[in-house]
């Protein structure tokens, strides 16, 4: 039995994964509102309260993990690797970054559990990469080995925005006013929608479309701006996506090029399956595909969106299958569209 974990500033996840017919077979799962709880201990203690014997554990977290232990970036939690154990009382617990997690699911994803945005042609030994936009903004990568794929964390969503345009340098600007220095964190992420949707009424004076400011100033922001903006149009939800899509395919196309991922870039986490039909309209593709030299390269580049919410947890679980050494993943073949739950 494996204890498979995902925490996040909004929620953590839990599940227990049995090892049959070498594949992984999930037994069950809780969620829980991380803030709702003074860290990960009492969590664990409660999920392992309904049963099960746990052999192996592994749990993600978002926020970068040094010398096996994590302070989260959006939330006031400690992990750590060696409590994960004392906790467990078990000797194989591993505490990884949160998209280092996710992108340990990618062998073991079905064609139903993603869904294509550019088929592009992969490369089956290549390098992976993995964007994950949510309440923050994470990144991570799979290096291919004799083994098989390696998976490695990163934190490159709190590298600088580089503004491509005028009125990207406007944005820019608007951030710096709010927050001081401004990281792809602050525009690619569910505050980052919120904080793109004031720019174009503060400083680009757009109008807010009507019925739906009382949603918008609402504890979700972000969800009223998705629902209102995803079937497109001249409002200023629908805008607010557009720029976002456009953002988000460019720092897609940068993380490809970072990590040569000719072996495909998956978008991951709450927001990607939300938006799914603005990706796919055509701006993300665009700033994707917008590197000068390097077009040709990217045209060659596979993209899809991670449709399945609990790839983190089954990237976790194989991670603590595997010690982190995974077998090569399939390349992603097309489906039709769809629109996935998750927390953005």
């Amino acid at each position: 039995m494996i204890l498979a974990g995902d925490v996040g500033g909004t929620k953590t996840s839990l599940a227990l994964y049995r090892r049959e017919a070498g594949g992984l077979l999930r037994d069950r799962m809780a969620t829980y509102r991380s803030r709702e709880h003074a860290g990960l201990d009492p969590i664990l203690r409660d999920f392992l309260g309904g049963g099960g014997s746990v052999e192996r554990a592994c749990v993600g977290v978002a926020g970068p993990v040094e010398d096996g232990r994590c302070r989260l970036t959006n939330l006031d939690w400690e992990v750590d690797e060696a409590s994960l154990r004392r906790t467990l009382g078990i000797r194989d617990a591993y505490l990884v970054n949160d998209v280092q997690a996710t992108a340990s699911s990618l062998p073991l994803l079905q064609e139903s559990d993603r869904a294509t945005i550019r088929e592009g042609a992969a490369d089956p030994r290549g390098n992976m990469a993995v964007l994950a936009a949510g309440t923050g903004l994470g990144e991570g990568f799979l290096v291919g080995s004799a083994s098989g794929y390696i998976p490695f964390p990163s934190e490159g969503g709190h590298v600088d925005f580089a503004p491509r345009d005028d009125r990207e340098m406007r944005l820019h600007a608007f951030l710096r006013g709010k927050y001081g220095r401004v990281s792809m964190e602050r525009v690619l992420s569910g505050p980052g929608l919120h904080d793109i949707y004031r720019f174009l009424l503060e400083e680009e004076k757009m109008e807010e479309e009507s019925g739906i400011a009382g949603e918008v100033a609402g504890g979700e922001p972000q969800r009223a701006i998705v629902r209102h903006g995803v079937a497109g149009g001249p409002g200023t939800c629908a805008e607010t996506l557009r720029i976002f899509c456009s953002l988000y395919g460019a720092e897609a196309g940068n993380l490809a090029l970072h990590y040569l991922a000719t072996g495909g870039v998956y978008l991951a986490g709450g927001i990607a399956p939300a938006i799914l039909p603005a990706l796919r309209r055509g701006e993300f593709l665009s700033a994707f595909l917008d590197k000068g030299r390097m077009r040709s390269l990217l045209s060659r580049v596979p993209v899809a969106v991670i449709l399945d919410p609990a790839a983190p947890l089954l990237g976790a679980a194989s991670f603590a299958a595997t010690g982190g050494v995974l077998a090569r993943p399939p390349v992603p073949r097309s489906r039709p569209d769809s629109n996935g739950p998750g927390a953005i």
